[in-house]
């Protein structure tokens, strides 16, 4: 059967999508899908058969292993030789140098310094009105988190907001502009670097820098590849998580005043669990034919592994303590750690400071990003 993958997962609410993806399920647990841009993928839904997806190294994240029909957004080289298109060993050898940035143990310590960012953030709020809470807090808290890890100066910040929107964007997506971005983003993380090699200091990018000049254990372009995704993904998913969680909560009848910390860390792994940031694993491909729920995917073919979808599954009755937001296996997500501190220091913010924080406008009327990469509301209108 081929779908039309504009319908999954369309931007909408976690209410459209959950129906979708049931209506999917019960058809087949595979499909055959027609992306925005015209290329073919599998799209796998079942929670049995994303979660052995997910640990299968017979799929591989390695573009090299491509058979041609996956067209999404191409990076240069100095920007590609990543966690997302690598397989181990030399996922391994990487992954290895940054864990202990994002250990349970560091990013708890963070959580002070995230707290009076959120405070700052709200500090400057306007006293009345409607306020878009997408672009007055959700996204700049996660661009000064994840810019005090790497070390960014403040007067070095930019709004990676822009250059993310236009990468991740599948609905009529600018090809000029994605590649305006990405020549932008290299720039920008290529001149940073120079300057951690200059001036080093107590942050991530500085360490990775002395990594690369000992026993050139990171060439050139991993340094700058991995530099590019802790900013990239780091930014994206955790502000689209922090949006997704306040538009949940705001959805019920009880104040987010009245809310404990319990509460809201509940909320985002029930976020997590029915509106992932990500909705679809990263892109992968079979080295050699592989059979998923009955049907024969050929080695070299795009397959989506349907994270929404799986979460959902009600045949397996997933709970908040076992969804695959963050992936499972070698490629589990090194920051899960990070954004479920940073999303939850933010709630409580919201929640202390905004007790009675309301949507401005019906949650039907809410607009969700253009992409079925990433999933969360673009603009939040809300009045306190």
């Amino acid at each position: 059967m081929i779908i039309n993958a504009g319908l999954v997962p369309i931007p909408c609410s976690a209410d459209r999508l959950g129906e979708e993806y049931d209506r999917l399920r019960t058809l087949s647990g595979v499909h055959r899908a027609v992306l925005p841009d015209g290329s073919h993928a599998w799209l796998v839904t079942g929670h049995r058969d994303v979660a052995d997806g997910l640990a299968d190294p017979r799929l591989s994240l390695d573009r090299r292993h491509s058979r041609g029909g996956w067209s999404g957004f191409a990076l240069p080289p100095a920007l590609d030789a990543n966690l997302l298109n690598m397989d181990p060993p030399d996922h391994t050898r990487i992954r290895r140098l940054v864990a202990s940035a994002f250990s349970p143990q560091r990013v708890r310590a963070m959580r002070p310094a995230i707290r009076r960012t959120a405070d700052g953030l709200l500090d400057e709020l306007p006293f009345s009105g409607t306020t878009d809470l997408v672009a007055a807090f959700c996204a700049p808290l996660s661009v000064h988190v994840i810019a005090d890890l790497l070390g960014i100066p403040a007067g070095a910040r930019r709004d990676f907001r822009a250059w993310t929107d236009t990468l991740l964007a599948t609905h009529r997506p600018d090809r000029q502009a994605a590649r305006q971005a990405i020549v932008e983003m290299h720039g920008f993380v290529v001149e940073l670097l120079a300057r951690k090699r200059e001036q080093p200091g107590a942050d991530l990018l500085s360490a990775l820098v002395s990594v690369e000049n000992d026993d050139d254990r990171l060439s050139a372009n991993e340094l700058t590849s991995l530099a590019f995704l802790i900013l990239f993904a780091g930014y994206e998913n955790s502000a689209n998580l922090i949006a997704s969680t306040t538009l949940a909560l705001l959805r019920q009848p009880e104040p987010l005043g009245r809310l404990d910390r319990d509460q809201l860390a509940a909320a985002v792994e029930e976020t997590l669990r029915l509106d992932p940031p990500a909705p679809v694993a990263i892109r992968r491909f079979p080295v050699q034919d592989i059979v998923v729920d009955g049907t024969t995917i050929p080695a070299g073919d795009t397959v989506l592994l349907a994270i929404a979808a799986a979460n959902r599954d009600s045949r397996v009755g997933v709970d908040n303590t076992g969804h695959l937001a963050f992936g499972r296996g070698v490629h589990h997500c090194i920051g899960a750690a990070l954004a479920r501190v940073e999303a939850l220091e933010a709630l409580d913010a919201l929640a202390s400071r905004l007790p009675r924080l309301a949507l401005a406008e019906p949650a039907t009327e809410v607009t969700w990003r253009p992409s079925f990469r990433t999933h969360g509301p673009a603009a939040l209108p809300v009045t306190w």
